[in-house]
């Protein structure tokens, strides 16, 4: 028999499916206050704050299933879920299920309900608990379809997690093995050729002052490199260079990029974040680099690839991190302090060329995991869209 919907004020859902207010189905409650000393690394029961897990504790408030929402902060209206004996700080809102409403299936409709949106401006956005608790939802009457609904979508839920352990996983496989390769430590089979230690200045030109983020008038477009597109990757690519500014004609032949050129981001946030690195793959005749990058312009022959990853090692890094100066608000090293840190590498560029290899299938297998990961959230995505409004139904 064909199924009727109806049409509601959440929506079009089907007939033999409820609108319920929030308060009906659920109650909620924040938490309870907590130091921070009091919170460690480890402990017997988790500890969740307004963003999640803040750490664990010694003592617990709730114990069973139950939904969280962050109350307080950038992420007020986050959503999470805590299960057995835990911990609530006053900065969650415990959500705990009435009779005839499956806490799973409700915390899945809590996350598609975008509760940030309810966020009240001020210094510190914060949510209010009886707002929440007035919004209306789409209900299966049966608590056996809610359930279905939520071992659907917990199962795909739980095919994001294993996959990104996996990837993280793989990720500090890559690490480690950067440690050995781009030390010498460890050898790939049949190189035994020379490594040497040398600074940036011994190797390259480094240079800076490039261009603004400007349109200036009777000044001709060009395309800009950013510190963006530098930060976290490998490679600059022509095709992913959208910003557009103006230069004069001595800053576009000075802030040129040519293939085999290496960026630096020269500036950051925090120490650790300074020096993030990437290489040019072609000549880009019509784009200049950003003022906020440092231009790596090698004398010596190296093989292209291996310039994507001989700067990302540790150990290049912590002479970076080491080296900037700032006030704890902004940290940067000076071009006479780029030209003094010093990068190991072998002199046989086909033993470059090897280790660029090995590292670069590893970041096509990272690509390749985080695709697929993130096929399978899109996926969700469309299911929840399905599912969480009786489009398709499971029973």
């Amino acid at each position: 028999m064909k199924r009727g919907y109806k049409t509601t004020n959440v929506g079009t859902i089907p007939e033999d499916w409820c609108v319920r207010m929030l308060s009906e189905v659920s109650s909620m409650k924040s938490g309870e206050s907590i130091t921070a000393s009091s919170i460690n690394q480890h402990g017997p029961y988790p500890c969740y704050g307004g963003n999640g897990l803040r750490g664990y504790t010694s003592s617990f408030t709730h114990e069973g299933d139950f939904a969280l929402i962050g109350r307080q902060g950038a992420l007020c209206g986050n959503v999470n879920s805590a299960s057995g004996r835990f911990f609530a700080s006053e900065h969650a809102v415990v959500v705990t299920p009435r009779s005839g409403t499956d806490i799973h299936f409700l915390t899945h409709l809590l996350r598609e309900l975008r509760l940030n949106r309810l966020s009240e401006a001020s210094a510190q956005p914060g949510l209010s608990v009886s707002k929440i608790l007035q919004l209306s939802i789409p209900l299966p009457s049966d608590i056996s379809e809610q359930r279905a609904i939520s071992q659907a979508l917990g199962d795909v839920d739980a095919l994001i997690t294993a996959l990104d352990r996996l990837i993280a996983k793989k990720r500090d496989i890559k690490q480690a093995t950067m440690q050995q390769l781009l030390t010498g430590k460890t050898r790939l089979p049949g190189f035994s050729g020379k490594w040497v230690s040398k600074s940036l200045g011994e190797i390259g030109a480094i240079s800076g002052g490039g261009v603004d983020k400007k349109i200036n008038p009777g000044e001709p477009k060009i395309r800009l490199l950013n510190y963006m597109d530098v930060y976290r990757k490998n490679l600059v690519r022509s095709a992913e260079i959208e910003h557009v500014v103006s230069a004069r004609p001595d800053q576009v032949s000075k802030c040129a990029i040519k293939k085999g050129d290496v960026f630096f981001t020269p500036s950051s946030e925090m120490p650790y974040d300074i020096a993030a690195s990437a290489v040019a793959i072609e000549d880009i005749p019509d784009a200049c680099y950003s003022y906020h990058l440092a231009r790596l312009r090698l004398h010596e022959e190296w093989d292209i690839s291996f310039r994507a990853y001989a700067f990302k090692g540790k150990e290049f890094l912590a002479q970076a991190a080491k080296t900037c100066e700032g006030s704890g608000v902004r940290y940067v090293i000076t071009q006479a302090k780029f030209r003094q840190l010093t990068v190991r590498y072998p002199t046989d560029t086909n033993e470059q060329t090897a280790i660029a290899v090995v590292l670069s299938d590893m970041d096509a297998e990272l690509a390749a995991l985080e695709a697929r990961r993130d096929k399978t959230r899109n996926l969700k995505q469309g299911m929840m869209q399905e599912l969480l409004t009786g489009k398709t139904r499971l029973i």
